[in-house]
C-alpha cells in the first residue's frame, strides 16, 4: 500500500473515532465541516488530533480552503511529505 493511501486511512480512522461519524461517511468529495459537524471548538480538537497523529504544527489559516476531505488529505500528506524532506 501507498504511504498516502496508508495516510488516508489513519485520517479516516481518527476523525470516525473522534467526531463519531461512520467511516462510510467520511468520502473524498464529503464536505468535511458538514460530515463531521465541526464548530470552533471541533477544529480545535481536529488540529490536536493532527498534531499528536503526524507530528507537525497545524495554523489556523492552514484551514482556509479545505472544504473537502479530499482538501484536507492532501493538506496532511502535503505537509507529512515535506516533513520527511525537510
Amino acid at each position: 500500500m501507498k504511504q498516502n493511501e496508508q495516510i488516508i486511512e489513519k485520517i479516516n480512522y481518527f476523525l470516525a473515532e473522534e467526531f463519531e461519524v461512520d467511516e462510510s461517511d467520511i468520502t473524498p468529495e464529503g464536505n468535511l465541516k458538514e460530515v463531521l459537524e465541526l464548530d470552533s471548538l471541533d477544529y480545535i480538537d481536529l488540529v490536536v488530533v493532527i498534531e499528536n497523529n503526524f507530528s507537525f504544527k497545524v495554523k489556523p489559516e492552514d484551514f482556509n480552503g479545505i472544504v473537502t476531505f479530499n482538501d484536507f488529505y492532501n493538506y496532511v500528506i502535503s505537509r507529512v511529505n515535506s516533513k520527511e524532506t525537510a
